[in-house]
Parts: C-alpha cells; sequence; structure tokens
C-alpha cells in the first residue's frame, strides 16, 4: 500500500480540486483522507455518505468547581493567559482563553479545580460517489490540536486500507508548512506539490519544498495554470529541476474548473476532455512515481 500526499505552499492553487480529480480517476481501489481538517472542503466535490463517525478529544482546558472554590484568586492571579475573572460574585474560567496549562489546577489550595479532556471535533469514516472509502474530519472552530487530528484521520485512512487490500492512500493536505502539514507528511511514500506561476507561489513552493526534503521523501510538481506567466512558470521549473524533484506536468488556466466545481463536479467528469487527459497522464504518473524505491 502506498500513501501519496498532496499539498501545497499557500491555499488557492487548486490543490483539492486536483486531488479530488485523482480520487475520481481512482475509484473505488484507493481510500481517500482529507486531511485539511482545518478547512475541510473535498466533501463537496465527492459527495461523500457518512458511514460512522466519532468524536475527537484532544487537550485539556480548566473547570472551577463552584462547591469547591472559596474565591480565593490565587488561580486567576497566576493564569499568564488571563483565562480567568471574576464575574458574578464567582471564578470562572474562558473556554476560549484557557491553554489547559494546568497551573491553576496545581496552585488552587483545595483543588476545587479540574484538567477536562476537551471534544474539539469529529472524524468521518464515509463512502464516495464512486464507491471509494473516505475518511475526513471536522476541526470545532476555534480549536487547536488540528496536527493531532490530521493524524488520526491518517492512521484510520492507512488501516482501513490495509484491511481491504486497497493499493493506494490519496490524502489532501493542508497548505502551508505548519503542524498540520507535518503531520500529512508522516508516513508519506510520495509527495504531490501543487503550486502556481505566481511570486507568492513559488516563493512557498520553496518553503514547503524544504520540509518535504527534511522527511526525505521523493516529491513531484505539478504547475497549475501555467500559462497565465510563463516567466515564473519556467523559474519554477527551474527550481525543480535544481532540487530533484520532479516536474509532473503543467495544466493550463481554465475556467472549466471553476464551473464544475459550482455544480459539484470534478474536472474528471465535467465535459473538458482536455484538462481531463492531462490530470489522467498526471495520475498514472504519480502512481508509478510512487512505487519507486527510494534511494
Amino acid at each position: 500500500m502506498k500513501e501519496i500526499v498532496v499539498i501545497s505552499g499557500k491555499g488557492g492553487t487548486g490543490k483539492t480540486s486536483i486531488t479530488a480529480a485523482f480520487a475520481i480517476l481512482g475509484g473505488a481501489d484507493i481510500v481517500v483522507a482529507d486531511c485539511d481538517v482545518d478547512a475541510a472542503d473535498m466533501h463537496l466535490l465527492l459527495k461523500p455518505v457518512v458511514k460512522k463517525e466519532e468524536d475527537f478529544f484532544s487537550g485539556y482546558a480548566a473547570e472551577i468547581d463552584q462547591n469547591k472554590c472559596i474565591s480565593c484568586g490565587a488561580c486567576a492571579s497566576i493564569c499568564r493567559y488571563h483565562a480567568i475573572s471574576m464575574e458574578d460574585g464567582k471564578y470562572q474560567v474562558s473556554g476560549i482563553d484557557c491553554e489547559g496549562c494546568g497551573y491553576c489546577y496545581h496552585v488552587c489550595p483545595v483543588e476545587a479545580i479540574n484538567m477536562v479532556e476537551q471534544n474539539v471535533g469529529k472524524m468521518y469514516v464515509s463512502e464516495t460517489k464512486v464507491g471509494s472509502i473516505m475518511v475526513h474530519a471536522r476541526l470545532r472552530s476555534g480549536a487547536d490540536n488540528s496536527g493531532k487530528l490530521v493524524a488520526r484521520v491518517k492512521k484510520e485512512a492507512k488501516q482501513i486500507a490495509q484491511e481491504t487490500g486497497k493499493e493506494y492512500v490519496v490524502v489532501d493536505g493542508s497548505p502551508g508548512i505548519g503542524c498540520p502539514v507535518v503531520a500529512s507528511l508522516s508516513g508519506a511514500d510520495f509527495v504531490v506539490l501543487v503550486t502556481e506561476p505566481t511570486v507568492s507561489g513559488l516563493h512557498d513552493l520553496k518553503r514547503v519544498s524544504e520540509l518535504v526534503a527534511k522527511f526525505h521523501i521523493p516529491s513531484g510538481c505539478i504547475i497549475n495554470k501555467a500559462d497565465l506567466n510563463h516567466a515564473v512558470s519556467k523559474q519554477i521549473e527551474s527550481f525543480l529541476s535544481h532540487n530533484n524533484i520532479v516536474h509532473i506536468g503543467n495544466l493550463p488556466y481554465d475556467e472549466a474548473f471553476t464551473k464544475a466545481m459550482t455544480i459539484g463536479q470534478t474536472i474528471i467528469e465535467y465535459q473538458d476532455e482536455d484538462l481531463a487527459a492531462l490530470l489522467k497522464a498526471n495520475w498514472e504518473q504519480i502512481k508509478q512515481l510512487s512505487t519507486k524505491e527510494r534511494t
């Protein structure tokens, strides 16, 4: 079983649209994992029907037992996040401001503070419109620990792939270089970098490729909307060549991508044979690259 992770250095490159197209091409023979848990949107294109869901708990927050509290103020005085304040004659904890460090728990003289594990989101196992299994999640607004939720999604997807004998797990990772991206890359066999021919696109491609290199994972790059700026596209191709990153291919700018999205379809399903042919060729090349032994 091979794990292919699709990421981008910045948002708006078309990463999810391209990953969803690969998911359609893979059909029921793959497991899909949407690891962009902070802003998950692949479900809009794959139309998953939820078969299983579970709560995801991670991190802790302080809660004050008002029956034990003696209003000494020790907790409020040491909270560096200013998460504890007096309201209506009682000390209260702000769930938004509490970082779960537990300092207040340790200084309370009457043990009136409890550290409670937080429900920060949900994970789903679903069936997509092409019959594949999709593992995805939703992080609660304002919640942190998205990297841990990504790791949970990936673990579930790999387990399902192993149990059902699927050859590939296709992962839609988060944009950027933060903790969710690091979690997306862990254990990957091949990474697809999606970029666009803009100054910021090239800059962020360089950043994310440095991150991938630290994991020693082979990678390739798709330049989306490549014909919008031929000069920058050439700069990107030169960067790829000098850094041992496979140039998988270029996709032209085409409003068909947007039109397909507005009706809940991938470009593979939409009537655009030229783009579909390019993506099919990209997918076949990616599968071959992912099976090569690392050097």
